[in-house]
């Protein structure tokens, strides 16, 4: 570490990046190359993103599940509530898109009221025969279709709410796939290429506008829109923070090369992600565009540096030298604690979380020495920067922000810690205002039409966030006595007076049809059959299900008849009531199936993301304070100094406080998205912090130790490359709000106003800190040598090691 952080080791830096610059270019080119072979196999994610460890009870339950029932989210709906579907085109119509779908490979099922099947009593095999409801022969007889409307919404309760919702008479359709490709891309290819085209065909000729939902078609379009807005990201983000640059440096070639070292960044990203095996999920894509977010402030930081070296004695190579020398250890400082920012999410156990927090945490170590490297290259090669590249460094508008921020300090400490305390008064109020959120679709594209038919089937279906009851009756055919029927209708009797859930499905309701068609298909007969009449009815069901692919029973009850399924459905915007709804069923449950006889497992998509969402909340604060002894940790091997710590991390606190208090006055809820912003906004506030303090110990030793003659000579140097760097870190997270993601917009949104009271905090409250609770701090000997030695050197100094190198 001491030769890491001392003048001779960035002295011997400069020397070899400068003394090879072709060999330095050849050596990136080469790199670039090589990563840009690993292309080929970035590929995107075909899973929906768990925030739980694997060996968490809920993912053991949730994966025990799917072991006995497979995959459980490969529904597909597709709905209507126009009455001119039963009108013989429109029913031939769609009665031909689903025979279409249905003769896909990737198709398992489809369940419609064209196709649908009634069971129908057949004494002579004492058994139930699976017969047609509709006779296509006689679909282009309108009074036909009517009879067979009315014969589906009255007389076939076991329907209802899957099939059709009888006050509104919205009629839909089932379509399950194959659950081996739920997770594949062979799931995107039919959704986009198949199952599309076929609704669209069907709305151009009928005029009938169709409703599509279901996990399997939410999740491929809400992956066609990441995908397609990677470009949009990192087309903004190149063209903000370009216009940005170019705004305070007036220079086309500093622009230029800029622009072209975070364009290298990013194709080192792809090609890390490639190398790694990582999939683009909805946060390593965002990686691209940090990458630029993050590395403009450095080439800024690096450019400033030498127009100001070279402003000071107009010699080219020198101000080159003197820019890797005088900034070597700050930048490292600076990135390293951003990079370690990002990598506290390698600490919460969660694959998505680990691969975003390892894939950034490298890409910005490898901005950070792409800069170090390229920009010294190029300015040695192009001319000295002329009269209108220097004129940002005193611009009238700068002039004025830094006297107020230096006559606040100097003259209105009091004021300054009576308004951080005011703010974080506000901010804890704030806090407690705070809500998390358990719904799965709020990030998603409210603008899209599918977003849309979620709503609709919410409003007719009660939701498509299917809610999954197993219970486990601890022996073979447990499932079909007529005594474990009963406890599960008597559940599912407390499950549907929940108004947050919808009817209820299993095999309860196959048994109360196979009753209901024994009698002739009268709907008074839907309900259990009684102890005389459960021998011959139940053996009707199974030998009517018996080696059939359209066997419903095979959905609720596994092979061996121990395991059965209950499904309900939950609307989304109900995901924060998850607990108390969970509750409500587990009281029951216990009740009926009391363990060790019985074991009840409550599970689905909306239940393991509403505990991911708690999991992620409880790894924040842990989170965090990892990142605050990293940086802590950094600062203290710097400066030898608990005061130093303190000053380091209070001004970066509060910023993060005070977003939190804002979020919980307007609204924002804790979620995911709104979670992260918190480390990733800490660890890159608290470069400004470093840059800041670095200088002022710069300071303190051309200054005789005076602490407020150094803190206001602090500003001419750093206070410059805090504010560009501020403002371009500003407008680039808010290139994330041009996102259709509620997730993606929130994050960028809070991020970008996190840092910007970062920098005030940065700028006002720092300095005052260090004037107030450091008046010691101008004894040498707190700092450790190797930090003396390049902190202390002066210019003359410098110039003589350069020399005697």
């Amino acid at each position: 570490m001491k030769k890491l952080l001392s003048l001779g080791f960035w002295e011997f830096i400069a020397r070899i990046i400068l003394r090879n610059r072709i060999t330095i270019l050849l050596l990136v080119v080469l790199i670039t190359g090589l990563l840009a072979t690993q292309w080929k196999h970035i590929r995107f994610t075909h899973t929906e993103a768990n925030l739980i460890p694997a060996d968490d009870k809920v993912n053991v339950d949730y994966n025990n599940f799917l072991d006995k029932f497979g995959e459980e989210g490969n529904l597909i709906v597709l709905a209507t509530k126009d009455d001119r579907l039963f009108t013989p085109k429109a029913f031939k119509a769609w009665s031909e898109m689903m025979s279409s779908i249905q003769n896909h490979k990737e198709v398992d099922l489809v369940i419609s009221a064209d196709n649908l099947k009634t069971l129908a009593k057949s004494d002579s095999v004492q058994s139930f025969t699976l017969n047609n409801l509709v006779d296509k022969s006689k679909t282009d007889n309108q009074q036909y279709l009517s009879k067979v409307k009315k014969d589906l919404l009255e007389n076939l309760p076991f329907y209802e709410g899957l099939l059709f919702n009888k006050k509104s008479g919205a009629i839909r359709s089932a379509v399950y796939l194959d659950k081996k490709i739920v997770n594949t891309k062979i799931r995107k290819e039919y959704v986009l290429e198949s199952l599309i085209p076929e609704i669209e065909k069907f709305e151009k000729t009928t005029g009938i506008d169709i409703h599509a939902s279901g996990m399997p078609y939410i999740r491929t379009l809400n992956a066609k829109t990441i995908i397609d807005e990677i470009g949009l990201f990192i087309g903004a983000a190149l063209l903000v923070t370009g216009l940005i640059f170019f705004f305070f440096f007036r220079s086309f070639r500093a622009t230029t090369i800029s622009l072209l070292v975070v364009i290298i960044g990013v194709m080192w990203s792809f090609g890390l992600l490639g190398l790694l095996g990582y999939e683009i999920t909805v946060l390593t894509a965002l990686v691209p565009t940090l990458v630029i977010v993050i590395g403009i402030p450095n080439c800024i930081f690096l450019i400033n540096k030498y127009h100001q070296e070279y402003y000071k004695h107009a010699n080219k190579a020198k101000a080159l030298q003197r820019v890797i020398t005088k900034t070597g250890t700050a930048t490292l400082m600076t990135n390293l604690t951003t990079a370690l920012g990002f990598a506290t999410f390698i600490a919460t156990n969660n694959t998505l979380l680990v691969e975003f927090g390892v894939i950034t945490s490298i890409n910005i170590l490898a901005i950070y020495i792409l800069c170090m490297l390229i920009l010294p290259v190029f300015f040695s090669y192009i001319p000295a920067p002329i009269q209108r590249h220097l004129g940002h460094l005193e611009r009238e508008y700068l002039t004025a922000f830094f006297r107020w921020i230096i006559n606040t300090v100097k003259y209105n400490k009091v004021g300054v810690y009576t308004v951080a305390v005011c703010l974080l008064i506000i901010g804890m109020i704030g806090i407690h205002k705070i809500k998390i959120s358990g719904s799965i679709i709020e990030d998603m594209p409210k603008k899209t039409a599918f977003f849309d038919d979620i709503r609709f089937f919410e409003k007719e279906f009660d939701g498509v966030m299917p809610l999954e009851i197993m219970i486990d009756t601890k022996r073979k055919k447990g499932v079909m006595k007529l005594s474990t029927l009963k406890r599960m209708e008597e559940l599912e009797e407390t499950i549907n007076e929940i108004p947050e859930l919808s009817k209820t499905l299993s095999v309860v309701n196959l048994v109360k049809y196979s009753k209901q068609a024994y009698y002739n298909g009268n709907p008074d007969f839907y309900e259990l059959p009684t102890a005389q009449e459960q021998a011959f009815i139940l053996s009707y069901a199974k030998n009517a299900t018996k080696n059939s692919k359209e066997n419903l029973m095979k959905s609720y009850v596994d092979s061996t008849g121990q395991f059965a399924r209950i499904t309900t459905f939950i609307k989304d915007e109900n995901g924060e009531k998850m607990d108390a709804i969970e509750a409500q069923i587990r009281a029951k449950a216990n009740k009926l199936f009391p363990s060790p006889r019985y074991d009840v497992i409550i599970t689905g998509k909306p239940s393991v993301f509403q505990k991911g969402t708690k999991y992620l909340l409880d790894n924040l604060l842990s989170s965090l304070l990892m990142a605050f002894g990293l940086t802590a940790a950094l600062v203290a091997i710097m400066f030898r100094s608990f005061k130093m710590v303190l000053v380091s991390i209070i001004p970066n606190l509060l910023p993060l406080l005070m977003t939190a208090g804002l979020m919980g006055f307007l609204g924002i809820p804790l979620k995911p998205s709104t979670i992260l912003v918190f480390g990733i906004a800490f660890g890159m506030s608290v470069d400004d912090t470093l840059r800041f303090l670095a200088q002022y110990r710069m300071e303190l030793s051309r200054n005789d130790w005076k602490i407020k003659k150094s803190v206001f000579a602090t500003f001419d140097d750093a206070g410059i490359s805090m504010f560009y760097t501020s403002i371009v870190l500003f407008f680039g997270f808010s290139v994330f709000m041009l996102s259709s993601f509620g997730g993606t917009v929130a994050l960028g949104g809070l991020v970008a106003l996190t840092l910007s009271f970062g920098m005030l905090s940065n700028l006002v409250l720092l300095p005052s800190l260090v004037l107030s609770l450091n008046k010691t701090l101008a004894n040498q000997q707190e700092l450790p040598e190797p930090i003396i030695d390049i902190l202390e050197a002066t210019d003359e100094e410098i110039e003589a090691v350069e020399k005697k190198q």
